[in-house]
């Protein structure tokens, strides 16, 4: 069944519906945006997501009626879909942004010049099913798909069908404790790929009193960074730029190609719970060096990303940006961090198409796990100790422990982290967030965190 609003298991200490009282649509907060939920840094928050897909002009406005279409019984969509599609809310399909935007949440203490760190503690699927659109000049493969005469002038909400938008469902499946995509071809051919599930947008309120931030933007805010990197056990930075920070989620994914080559990803909503933490600048530094900008920190990964009107600028960005981390938080002289980037790091992309292009570097974590090596009398050439190194070698070093029952060690299972959730707007939390030893460390010994995707999902 799905995950109605409110049912089930609620695991953070907050709780925060979508209603059309909680959402925007397609806009991201700014410095007048007004809080729906005010938290404690260090508390954590269950936030129930909406996807756009089934709501939006293109598909009738009418959840229950367009996803009976495509062989979805009433009990299965959502309330609160249902309810913010048949609100007052504006919005005017193909000119506003898509995406349902749920909060922004004020974080108590939290000032410009902090970074706000968001923790994905659990990501809960609340539908059986996902949804892929095709739209006319959307996607990478805007003029080819979806294979089918353009819009007419006369389409409308009312006379949806009209805009020529091609919608897959996908069925969710539980494998062995996994869950699956699964797609049915018309010639009966079965189609199974696994889930990755994230919150594609991520946002604090740009410092701007008059500006129209749209959900589609991306920047010194986050915004729609579609990072697959950010599912169960990423942590998300981002520089706060107003009071509070007024953090808010939105455009929720099941699975996402990277670049995702068409109009959406496999789009489907989330109950997400999540920690939000501040830095202040001393503590930033330690974990972020010189950055002060969008940084995602996984178990495996350090990722930085870039943004620009022409591909090839996103990718120099976020090289430009993993280079700054690589010399002010890891050490390494900047001729060091071209030569690491160059032989190591991932370079991939997150949005290409019509729009800002948005890029990202990926560096393995791995890499830095050993201590530096004892300097050697004799002269040696940089990076030699992990070039052949085995364990017989006497420069061979093990990676430093990790104690993961210590204090300081974040754990991300889905036991409540606090105490029981409270509804939107009350409730203390903990306090400012303390670094583990492995983030103070300069980059040689990092605290490792589970990423293993909590249970408990409705399907």
């Amino acid at each position: 069944m799905a995950l109605q609003p409110g049912r089930g298991k609620i695991e953070g200490r907050h709780y925060l519906p979508s209603t059309p009282e909680t959402v925007t649509w397609g806009e991201l907060p700014n410095a007048r945006s007004r809080p729906v939920l005010s938290i404690d840094p260090g508390a954590t928050v269950t936030i129930d997501t909406v996807s756009q897909e089934g709501i939006l002009g293109d598909q009738g406005r009418d959840p229950e009626s367009f996803l009976a279409g495509l062989g979805v019984v009433p009990a299965e969509v959502l309330a609160d879909a249902r309810a913010i599609a048949a609100s007052g809310l504006p919005h005017q399909y193909g000119v506003d942004a898509p995406h349902i935007v749920t909060g922004p949440v004020f974080v108590r203490d939290a000032e410009p010049g902090d970074m706000l760190r968001v923790d994905v503690l659990s990501l809960h699927p609340r539908a059986r099913y996902g949804i892929v659109s095709s739209r006319h000049g959307a996607g990478l493969f805007a003029g080819e798909f979806p294979e089918g005469p353009p819009p007419e002038a006369s389409a409308s909400a009312r006379h949806w069908q009209r805009f020529g938008t091609v919608t897959t469902l996908c069925a969710i499946e539980r494998r062995r404790g996994r869950l699956f995509g699964a797609l049915t071809s018309v010639g009966g051919t079965r189609t199974r790929f696994p889930l990755t599930p994230f919150l594609g947008v991520m946002a604090v309120a740009v410092d701007s009193t008059t500006e129209v931030i749209a959900s589609t933007s991306v920047g010194l805010h986050g915004g729609a960074l579609d990072c697959v990197d950010l599912g169960v056990g990423g942590h998300l930075y981002l520089p706060v730029q107003v009071a509070g920070g007024l953090f808010a989620v939105g455009d929720p994914h099941y699975a996402l190609s990277e670049g995702r080559l068409g109009a959406t990803a496999l789009e489907g909503p989330l109950r997400a719970t999540l920690r939000l933490s501040t830095l202040r600048e001393g503590a930033a530094g330690a974990v972020l060096g010189a950055l002060r900008e969008p940084f995602v920190e996984t178990e495996t990964a350090w990722v930085t990303m870039g943004v620009d009107a022409e591909l090839s600028e996103a990718v120099r960005r976020a090289a430009r940006s993993a280079m700054l981390f690589l010399t002010s938080r890891i050490g390494l002289e900047r001729s060091e961090a071209m030569a690491y980037l160059s032989a190591a790091a991932q370079i991939g992309v997150c949005h290409v198409g019509s729009g800002p292009q948005t890029a990202f570097c990926r560096i393995r974590r791995a890499d830095f796990l050993e201590p530096p090596a004892a300097r050697s009398r004799l002269a040696r050439q940089p990076f030699a100790r992990i070039v052949g190194a085995t364990e017989d070698d006497p420069d061979h070093h093990d990676p430093v422990p990790v104690d993961s029952e210590s204090p300081d060690h974040t754990r991300l299972d889905p036991t409540p982290l606090d105490p029981p959730a409270a509804s939107a707007g009350g409730g203390a939390g903990s306090g400012r967030r303390e670094l583990s030893d492995g983030e103070r460390t300069r980059g040689f010994a990092v605290a490792r965190e589970s990423d293993e995707m909590t249970d408990g999902t409705p399907v």
